[in-house]
């Protein structure tokens, strides 16, 4: 670790925080580059190595990329922590934020346990290169399925979220095309709070599913553990089964994704710490790159789902881990 360099450091962070939240797997990604590219950086950056300490180095860097998520999310989290905490004053579930916040809770309790108890051993036995190239083969399967297979309720909420959106662009039609300062102080108000709207509504829409339906959804973030597995893109499919709407299911899987990605990572801080010696520097300059990937990633992600599917980021994973497995076998 001691030898980890800047470009190293830089690229490693900047790959974690974009595709942690593309749905093509950041472990994958950091396995398998190095791997690919050779030289010092497979021997520098190896995460399958026992107490890796590239393994503390990446997942340390979650931390950073939460930290890019709730910079993007900080409205919403605002809303959702403080539910929580007023249910648990008044020992009550009675509105929108209140139930997602609870759903936030009990969905990431099956991948909170998982990853207390098999964190460690599942990177180490299966973060090796020709596995991570096939899991994210599989990763890349289990995309193009959800898309193939979707159900009729989760294309029937995609109509929905249409219609509502067209009905909500009417009533801002008709209040832009009033007098003059109607239209300015109209156009002022949209952008600052479309996005508001949006997900306000997004929230209504989720919290009509049960308890169970949420932490069956959050259950899948479990095969994340796998080098080559996305988080976001297998609780997007899960939602989706569960009958969400692409652009739903990709909000609950962010949602559901920070409090996991920041736990990961403060866990490993002290790992960090330990192994870290002489190279904060570049510890810093790769946390940078990794939250300000984060954030473009998600501010991108967010408008992207709202039209458009996952099939792109599955064919990539398939060609990208086909070709990694032809590569390595044949090097």
């Amino acid at each position: 670790m001691s030898h980890m360099t800047y470009p190293e450091a830089m690229v490693v962070g900047f790959i974690q925080g974009v595709t942690e939240l593309f749905p093509v797997s950041s472990l994958g990604h950091n396995v398998l580059i190095p791997a690919l590219v050779g030289g010092s950086w497979a021997k520098n950056l190896n995460v399958a190595a026992p107490e890796s300490p590239y393994l503390a180095y990446i997942v340390g860097l979650h931390v950073a990329t939460a930290i890019g998520l709730m910079v993007y999310f900080w409205r919403d989290w605002l809303r959702i922590i403080g539910a929580w905490f007023t249910s648990l004053w008044r020992r009550e579930v009675a509105t929108t934020d209140q139930k997602l916040a609870w759903m936030i809770v009990w969905a990431t309790v099956p991948v909170g346990i998982a990853g207390l108890l098999f964190e460690h051993e599942f990177r180490v036995l299966f973060g090796k290169p020709v596995l991570a190239a096939i899991f994210l083969v599989a990763n890349g399967l289990i995309l193009f399925a959800g898309e193939r297979f979707r159900t009729r309720r989760s294309r029937d909420a995609d109509l929905e979220v249409e219609r509502q959106r067209a009905s909500e662009g009417l009533e801002r039609h008709r209040a832009e095309h009033g007098s003059p300062g109607a239209r300015h102080a109209a156009g002022q108000v949209a952008t600052r709070t479309e996005e508001i709207a949006v997900a306000l509504a997004a929230d209504e829409r989720l919290t009509r599913m049960s308890y169970l339906q949420a932490i069956l959804i959050g259950s899948a973030q479990v095969l994340a553990l796998l080098a080559g597995i996305s988080r976001d893109g297998v609780t997007m499919v899960g939602g989706m089964f569960r009958g969400l709407s692409r652009e739903d299911a990709a909000r609950f899987a962010f949602l559901l994704a920070t409090p996991v990605i920041f736990a990961a990572g403060a866990l490993k801080i002290g790992d960090l710490i330990q192994y870290g010696h002489g190279i904060y520097g570049q510890v810093l300059a790769g946390s940078v790159l990794s939250g300000v990937g984060a954030y473009l990633s998600v501010r991108y992600l967010v408008r992207y789902f709202r039209t458009r599917t996952l099939t792109p980021f599955a064919i990539y994973c398939v060609i990208f881990g086909l070709f990694s497995i032809i590569y390595l076998q044949l090097r």
